[in-house]
């Protein structure tokens, strides 16, 4: 990666990390529990086809900032800091790419602050319908109270002390490729080590646990502990995504396909790659691939 920046945005300073700055912008927003890192074989190759790639870590996480309320973590806190990153480089809009919680992020950015997302690229979580109950409560009944997202809501500080006791068992656990279907992506105890294979070198690996060793998770965690405050947040707001949007599917992600895709985002394109969850990170030249055709089309068109 490239050296990072602290840029004071929305009342706290994100870590920023960049390049091709002559370029239009796009902007890479990373998940759960993951790190601008994450990005970094996508980094050059959208840097080397002319665009001005901006990654932060978003708050929470690596070197930007922590704050201790718990709503502080919620979406229009995190949209806020998007839209804050793109006034202090003087953007009027950018394409954002995010995985995991950060697709989330960018689903909310879409829909809160549309005029300053001209295209919108996401892995692995599609679009979430806001359905009729608070997400929490319907998570419980689809998934069980013992999946993470529940857990990290109804049971705040007991996973994020247990990941703190060892981020580094954790995420060597938690980063595998190659697993037999149908298994658990989170392991809420973090001791068993799962099937399949290292997603990373361990260099590469200690980027991530010496991000985690220093901040601990709690920040990061608390994404999750907001999701009922997103639901009532996006109560009154067009629920239709209108830029035009392409959605990366892993074949082997244990996040479900969305069957209504195409009702909320009309204007998507699907790709599915042969992976689990990590998608950018375990196929890198796969999804580079896919996203630079993607945008050069959507720049042709």
């Amino acid at each position: 990666m490239f050296e990072s920046t602290l840029i004071p945005v929305n009342g706290v300073r994100l870590e920023v990390f960049e390049a091709g700055r002559a370029g239009r912008p796009v902007v890479l927003c990373h998940g759960w529990p993951e790190h601008a890192f994450s990005w970094r074989h996508q980094v050059p190759a959208l840097a080397a086809a002319g665009y001005h790639v901006i990654v932060p870590n978003q708050r929470g996480y690596g070197g930007s900032s922590r704050p201790t309320d718990v709503t502080a973590y919620d979406l229009g806190h995190l949209t806020g800091d998007l839209v804050a990153l793109l006034d202090h480089y003087g953007y009027g809009d950018a394409t954002f790419v995010g995985h995991d919680w950060g697709a989330m992020v960018v689903w909310g950015l879409a829909l809160l602050h549309p005029k300053r997302v001209n295209r919108v690229v996401n892995l692995s979580l599609p679009y979430q319908e806001r359905g009729e109950r608070p997400w929490v409560e319907f998570l419980k009944e689809v998934v069980g109270g013992g999946s993470h997202l529940v857990h990290f809501n109804r049971h705040p500080g007991v996973a994020d002390a247990v990941f703190d006791a060892d981020p580094s068992r954790f995420l060597r656990n938690l980063y595998r490729r190659n697993a037999p279907a149908g298994m658990p992506l989170i392991d809420l105890a973090g001791l068993e080590t799962p099937p399949g294979e290292p997603l990373m070198s361990d260099d590469e690996l200690a980027v991530f646990v010496s991000a985690f060793a220093s901040t601990g998770f709690t920040g990061s965690i608390n994404w999750y502990r907001n999701l009922d405050r997103n639901w009532h947040l996006l109560a009154d707001v067009d629920p239709v995504v209108r830029q035009p949007t392409l959605m990366v599917y892993g074949d082997r992600d244990t996040v479900a396909r969305s069957e209504r895709l195409s009702e909320f985002v009309p204007d998507v394109d699907v790709v599915g790659l042969d992976c689990g969850h990590w998608i950018q990170q375990e196929l890198p030249e796969e999804t580079n691939r896919v996203i630079l055709d993607w945008l050069r089309r959507r720049d042709a068109a």
